[in-house]
């Protein structure tokens, strides 16, 4: 009977420190998906900062481009007006 309430005992130790163990688990698992989606949001929000930059760029070299274009045809008109 001795053997018994020891056993009993040992398994019940046993499980006590499973459970605490499972229950760091749960929690380590929880904070680790909580830092996992905070990553995902920065990453998403550089990779928005990204677009938005490449988007400024673009818009940029357009009005850049059509400055050109209106200098070339300054030019052009300088060029004929001073020919004659």
């Amino acid at each position: 009977m001795k053997k018994v309430a020891l056993t009993v005992a040992v398994l019940a130790l046993g499980l006590a420190a499973c459970e605490s163990k499972t229950a760091n688990a749960v929690s380590n698992a929880d904070i680790n998906g909580a830092n996992v989606a905070a990553e995902a949001d920065a990453a998403a929000a550089s990779t928005g900062n990204a677009v938005d930059n490449s988007l400024d760029a673009a818009g940029n070299a357009v009005s850049n481009g059509a400055k050109a274009v209106d200098n070339a045809a300054a030019n052009t008109v300088n060029a004929a007006d001073n020919k004659m």
